[in-house]
């Protein structure tokens, strides 16, 4: 299981482009362009106690990046961005290196929302 998180563009109700990159739980090889990032919900626990206890990283769906970067910014000086070798496990971060990711599309692309799973 796991969250499918994308910044999309509310014209086109596409994921904007970004720098490639091969992120995530899953990932094409040789990378994407598109703002789409699957993350583990071994997470979970994490984004609960830094967003919303119940919703934890969905909390972030429906709202404008812009919205989401301070919010974001707070998480990750909470959890790190230090990753473990192992994405699976849950560590506070690999938890917050996924949301340092979500954090450089927000400003990339203030006015996009993200959507999700």
């Amino acid at each position: 299981m796991s969250y499918d998180i994308d910044l999309v563009d509310k014209i086109t109700g596409r994921p904007v482009k970004v720098d490639r990159h091969e992120e995530g739980g899953t990932y094409a090889i040789g990378g994407i362009e598109e703002a789409s990032l699957n993350v583990t919900y071994n997470y979970g626990k994490y984004f609960r106690r830094c967003f919303d206890a119940e919703n934890g990283i969905r909390w972030l769906y429906g709202r404008k990046a812009k919205d989401c970067i301070e919010p974001l910014q707070a998480a990750i000086e909470t959890l790190g961005t230090d990753r473990d070798t192992d994405y699976w496990k849950a560590t506070p971060g690999n938890a917050g290196y996924a949301l340092s990711i979500l954090l450089r599309w927000a400003r990339q692309w203030p006015d996009a929302v993200f959507e999700g799973n």
